[in-house]
């Protein structure tokens, strides 16, 4: 992925070691603020949240995969459901939530009915992008005619929100070699179009299933033509990617571009290549909600900053 690929172990920067070393950075519960594309702590998350947040609040839930009762998690729907009440029972109500994909696991019309019926408990507006397991229906109907309205195309758009300029993103059609992600020429002629004319000091928020940077090809984590869209985003001050699909916190800092994946509310999956392949992981029934959970983003309007809290459903 030209400039942005950085799975190479010549850099001891952005090498797979040093990957590895970030996710474990940003998956201790800290609250990371982002200024100028530099991380700062700011504390533990429960101290963090006992500061009441300025400004706009989101959260952002991912991979719930409603519909898998596998040996990993046999109850799915209940541990998204506990996801929900941990939202609920947050003392400042955020603005809305993004979902980044997976919402079901198999693509049916009752697992999307389910998540439907968990996920409106928690009283807010909900901004969706698919994942691949929400596109497996024979007419990929179910996800686009209830997340699809107003969309472009698979199912892209963008909106406003406090002064931040949101753009989700689909790049889950066309998978290429090992499941790597794919934009395609229609939506990457789109997102141009969509950030032309803005203010390069408008924070925007980019939010897609698969990592638009590249964690590990060989299972398909990155995608393929991300690296086009990352060069529309270069000349914005402050640029924060949001992702699921691989089940885990990882955080890279490039640039003016954070980049942030997010746990599961299913189940984890494994580090990068510390198994054969990717997949739902069993570990033991106490550890399991220490790694599934939901994370909250602030914007305080004018000091060009994210603040992200990553928050296990245990632990």
């Amino acid at each position: 992925m030209s400039d942005h690929d950085h799975h190479n172990d010549d850099n001891p920067g952005v090498s797979r070691r040093r990957v590895l070393e970030c996710m474990t950075w940003a998956g201790t519960g800290v609250l990371w603020t982002i200024s100028g594309g530099v991380p700062r702590s700011l504390g533990l998350v429960g101290s963090a949240q006992a500061a009441e947040p300025a400004g706009l609040t989101f959260l952002q839930i991912s991979d719930s995969h409603v519909g898998f009762d596998k040996p990993a998690n046999p109850n799915a729907l209940g541990t998204l459901e506990e996801a929900i009440n941990k939202i609920k029972s947050m003392p400042i109500k955020p603005s809305f939530m993004i979902h980044t994909g997976d919402v079901t696991h198999l693509s049916k019309a009752a697992e999307f009915d389910n998540a439907e019926r968990i996920i409106s408990q928690a009283k807010l507006d909900v901004h969706y992008v698919p994942g691949e397991h929400d596109f497996l229906d024979e007419d990929v109907k179910f996800y686009r005619e209830r997340y699809g309205s107003g969309a472009k195309g698979a199912g892209w758009y963008s909106f406003d929100a406090n002064g931040v300029h949101f753009i989700g993103l689909v790049n889950v059609v066309d998978l290429k070699a090992a499941g790597l992600g794919n934009l395609g020429a229609e939506q990457l002629e789109w997102l141009e179009q969509d950030l032309k004319g803005r203010s390069k000091s408008t924070p925007i928020v980019v939010f897609a299933h698969i990592p638009l940077w590249t964690v590990y090809p060989e299972w398909g984590w990155g995608t393929e033509d991300g690296a086009r869209a990352l060069d529309y985003l270069k000349g914005f001050g402050s640029v924060t990617v949001l992702n699921g699909h691989i089940h885990q916190v990882m955080q890279k800092v490039e640039g003016n571009v954070t980049f942030h994946t997010a746990r599961s509310t299913a189940f984890p999956q494994p580090v990068p290549g510390t198994a054969p392949s990717p997949g739902p992981m069993k570990v033991a029934d106490d550890k399991l909600r220490g790694l599934l959970g939901v994370a909250s983003i602030n914007f305080k309007q004018g000091e060009q900053r994210l603040a992200i809290i990553d928050t296990p459903l245990q632990g």
